[in-house]
């Protein structure tokens, strides 16, 4: 078992890849996974912080004021000016509010992982999870008054309440083990984890992929499309953000914080929005996986300028 956990971790990038052509082939693989996501997602919360560590986590005073700091501009500041840009240049908020959906969202429960993946620490990345989504109910407010379209803001506010208590339970659990069992792991531990975390992120796309099966039966050509502007608006926000960063003091965040900028848990909003929006929002939503579990292959050459 340690050998195969080794061997996840070492080739994770390509499992990852490996996994996204299984999810869009197998409906039955979609099927069997799908009603099982939110536990998938708390297993991996709890594997990034027993892997991370309650000190890590927390940082010091300078890394929580930045990560605040960060949750304002991209959850906040960068939905505002999308709709904004939409509105001015006569957009359909129909089609604007996919990318308005993400921008306003916190960052994916992987985001650590993918940072680990990378090859750089994932503790900022972990640290933007936490408050990102512990912010959320109140970040949420000034994009729902601009686009009442979203609908019910009562129903979102209580899900990201319930993301928050999911992360929590993750947190308390993972930082018990490491302050008892686990207090100092080896890098074979660790590397371990790792392994872990490649194989419930590999699983976890499974269930997100029957969208895009149902809708290339349909009209392909709209998946391409939808993949298309997923796939911009995730590794442009990455490069955005981290080039900005890289040119100013906080150049050490550069890295995690592009990747957690581009990788959002678009997810959160589904429960909420209006039957009449759901639909695309499904497509947009199994398509967005692919430019996230792509993100440790396409996007290397990029971080490794850095």
């Amino acid at each position: 078992m340690r050998y195969v956990l080794r061997f996840c971790a070492r080739h994770g990038r390509a499992i990852l890849v490996a996994s996204l052509g299984v999810g869009l082939t197998s409906s039955t693989l979609a099927m069997l996974v799908k009603p099982h996501i939110d536990i998938l997602i708390a297993l991996l919360l709890f594997v990034a912080c027993l892997r991370v560590g309650p000190k890590q986590a927390v940082g010091a005073v300078k890394d929580l004021n930045a990560s605040f700091a960060f949750t304002l501009a991209l959850q906040v500041v960068l939905p505002l000016a999308v709709a904004f840009i939409a509105w001015f240049a006569s957009v359909d908020s129909l089609l604007i509010l996919p990318l308005v959906l993400m921008t306003a969202a916190p960052t994916i429960s992987g985001s650590p992982h993918l940072v680990a993946l990378m090859g750089f620490e994932p503790a900022p990345a972990l640290r933007q999870l936490i408050i990102g989504t512990a912010l959320l109910p109140i970040t949420i407010l000034p994009v729902f008054a601009v686009l009442p379209e979203f609908g019910d803001v009562d129903t979102i506010i209580w899900s990201s309440l319930r993301l928050l208590a999911v992360i929590a339970a993750a947190a308390i659990v993972g930082f018990a083990i490491r302050l008892t069992i686990l207090k100092n792991p080896s890098d074979d531990q660790l590397l371990q984890m790792d392994g872990v975390s490649t194989i419930l992120l590999a699983v976890v796309v499974f269930g997100l992929m029957a969208a895009i099966q149902t809708e290339m039966a349909i009209n392909p050509l709209n998946v391409l499309v939808t993949l298309g502007v997923v796939c911009a608006a995730n590794f442009g926000l990455q490069i955005i953000t981290t080039l900005v960063l890289a040119n100013s003091r906080a150049r050490a965040y550069a890295i995690p914080i592009g990747i957690t900028a581009g990788n959002r848990n678009v997810a959160l909003f589904l429960t909420a929005l209006p039957a009449a929006t759901t639909q695309p929002l499904l497509l947009y939503l199994a398509c967005y996986q692919i430019p996230m579990y792509l993100t440790p292959i396409v996007m290397k050459w990029f971080y490794k300028r850095f």
